[in-house]
């Protein structure tokens, strides 16, 4: 079965910066798109960043120049580098994956449970 476990999070300081990793198994992740969620509190889970098998990249206007998502495939994992983090980047950052199990099953989407980053004021 497909895991996606997240690690890293933390309470920084406005300013701060922090690396959050996503370690994926049961999954062929040479050939799946990942990507970083985060739900704060009160608000819809919103998309992050996004890291395609090809290793092209996109980000959220609110962290374009500030978030820089990567992808380790020897690890089967992705990283997201945090910088000059904001109160508002608060929040539960979920790891997703979209590949497959095997090569002849289906793609299909899979999600980590989240971990915490919490930006003080």
């Amino acid at each position: 079965q497909v895991q996606l476990v997240e690690s890293g999070g933390a309470l920084v300081p406005n300013g701060g910066s922090l690396t959050v990793s996503c370690t994926a198994s049961g999954i062929i992740f040479v050939g799946a798109d990942m990507a970083w969620y985060r739900q704060a509190p009160g608000k819809e889970r919103e998309l992050v960043a996004q890291i395609t098998l090809a290793a092209t990249t996109t980000y959220s206007e609110s962290v374009k120049d500030r978030f820089t998502i990567s992808r380790d495939n020897s690890k089967n994992t992705i990283y997201l580098r945090m910088n000059d983090l904001k109160p508002e980047d608060t929040g539960v950052y979920i790891c997703r994956a979209v590949g497959r199990e095997r090569w002849h099953y289906p793609r299909q989407e899979y999600w980590g449970q989240g971990t915490q980053v919490a930006v003080s004021s």
